[in-house]
């Protein structure tokens, strides 16, 4: 099979209506993200748009939301120990998890209870 060049562009996590604020709180305040202006014709649907680098993580509004308790985003950081240690003076939790090969890992709840998975690479 040919390589067709896929790349990730964003992942979009569900968040309730209303809840903008608490999460740009937590996207921008504590996780340091930059928020990125939607298009017009997207910003009525509510919801925020949040980057960094390479990551860019959407936001949106849905209607009976339920948190992503088990999907989440396996998101890439140079600073594993610092992240932690930022999300947990913020009053996240953090639980760490050495089953993945070749990665230190914690998972942490954003705002409204979406998983997030937090890796970098292990040092050898």
């Amino acid at each position: 099979m040919s390589d067709l060049g896929y790349a990730l562009h964003h992942v979009q996590l569900a968040i309730p209506a209303g809840a903008e604020e608490e999460c740009r709180a937590f996207y921008v305040g504590v996780l340091g993200l930059e928020e990125v202006a939607k298009p017009p014709a997207l910003a009525a649907r509510g919801g925020l748009w949040v980057r960094s680098g390479s990551l860019e993580i959407h936001l949106g509004v849905e209607a009976g939301f339920q948190p992503a308790r088990k999907a989440h985003p396996g998101i890439l950081v140079g600073d594993l120990d610092a992240l932690a240690e930022r999300l947990t003076a913020a009053g996240t939790e953090v639980t760490w998890d050495e089953n993945f090969p070749a990665y230190r890992r914690f998972h942490a709840f954003d705002a409204v209870g979406n998983r997030l998975e937090f890796m970098s690479p292990a040092v050898r």
